[in-house]
């Protein structure tokens, strides 16, 4: 009992002490203090498209002659797009994003940004920052939707794209270039494709689950292959999209033997439109479509979404969006997938 005793006095004469163990590394600038701006609670805000959002910016105190500044940071070019500036009194909205965006000023204190109406392109990273004078300072947030990462390639093959033309096809099919963190959480969720394609940034990565020879080898681990930034105008890749639930919307399926036009038309004479692949892996993901049937769709594709995998549906073990490729248009073998919007 005793030496139990001298040994616990012992650690505590010797243990380092509670500020020790997390010292600051020599060298490590500390991180300025945040004098005027509260530190927002929670870093990332969740919404889904369509919805109005807000990102919260409120002051401990008003500064004499303030601004607040609210901008965005887009990784395509790596600048900050300004969106909003405030004296308090006044303010005024620049950008695309001018006519969906107000501060909610619910009181004196505060300068939180509201955003109606969602969009895809509207995840992503913003900050609110105190200008004045030399005592600057900043918070960051984050827009974060809950969405699906798909690849795309066109009608004549893989690898295709330049950076715009992979740009504007994800665009056409009512989705957007992913971002990095958004295609690495597809394939921490199970995306596996051996083609490369572009991101947002303009770098060109393909996610791999299972190791093999076509996909860069046995003996490469699993992860995010990377082919870093290439030139986007001369170099070409496929795609990978990401795209979000819209709410109020509805993809459905009508059966027939139709060819493209035909299905096209099927789907107005119901008040919808022909579905986009975006459209398709939207509700395949949140609204758990599921169908043995293959459909026509906007680009001239064919696929069907399943997500109880079955023998006669495909066979593949994993759920999906499974796909017959680009049919010749006039072959009358399949229904179609139509779209409903809000």
């Amino acid at each position: 009992m005793h030496r139990l005793l001298l040994l616990g006095c012992f650690w505590l004469l010797t243990a380092p002490t509670v500020s020790s163990i997390f010292q600051r590394p020599t060298g490590s600038p500390a991180p300025p203090r945040l004098q005027y701006l509260l530190e927002p609670l929670h870093s990332t805000v969740h919404t889904q498209r369509g919805a109005t959002a807000t990102l919260p910016c409120v002051l401990r105190a008003l500064p004499r002659n303030y601004r607040v500044k609210w901008s965005k940071v887009e990784p395509a070019n790596y600048r900050e797009s300004i969106i909003i500036i405030t004296n308090g009194l006044y303010h005024k909205n620049y950008g695309p994003l001018s006519p969906r965006v107000h501060l909610r000023h619910s009181h004196r204190y505060d300068a939180s940004l509201t955003i109606t109406d969602v969009a895809l392109e509207d995840e992503g990273r913003y900050r609110c920052q105190l200008v004045n004078g030399l005592d600057d300072e900043s918070v960051s947030l984050m827009l974060h939707l809950e969405g699906v990462v798909f690849p795309y390639q066109p009608s004549n093959g893989r690898y295709k794209f330049n950076y715009h033309e992979a740009k504007r096809a994800c665009e056409q099919q009512d989705s957007r270039l992913a971002t990095y963190q958004q295609l690495y959480k597809a394939w921490t969720e199970g995306l596996d494709w051996c083609n490369a394609g572009w991101i947002l940034d303009g770098t060109v990565h393909y996610p791999i689950i299972n190791s093999r020879e076509p996909c860069g080898g046995r003996l490469l681990l699993p992860g995010v292959r990377t082919y870093g930034a290439k030139d986007k105008q001369k170099d070409r890749f496929d795609a990978f999209c990401f795209t979000s639930a819209l709410q109020g919307s509805q993809v459905y399926f009508i059966r027939g033997h139709l060819n493209f036009k035909e299905a096209g038309q099927a789907c107005r004479n119901h008040g919808a439109a022909i579905a986009k692949v975006g459209q398709l892996y939207s509700a395949w993901k949140f609204s758990q479509l599921d169908r043995c049937d293959g459909g026509w769709l906007a680009d001239g594709s064919v696929r069907y979404p399943i997500t109880t995998p079955r023998e006669r549906c495909g066979g593949l073990p994993d759920p999906g969006v499974r796909s017959f490729g680009f049919p010749s248009k006039e072959m009358r073998t399949y229904g179609t997938y139509c779209f409903v919007g809000k």
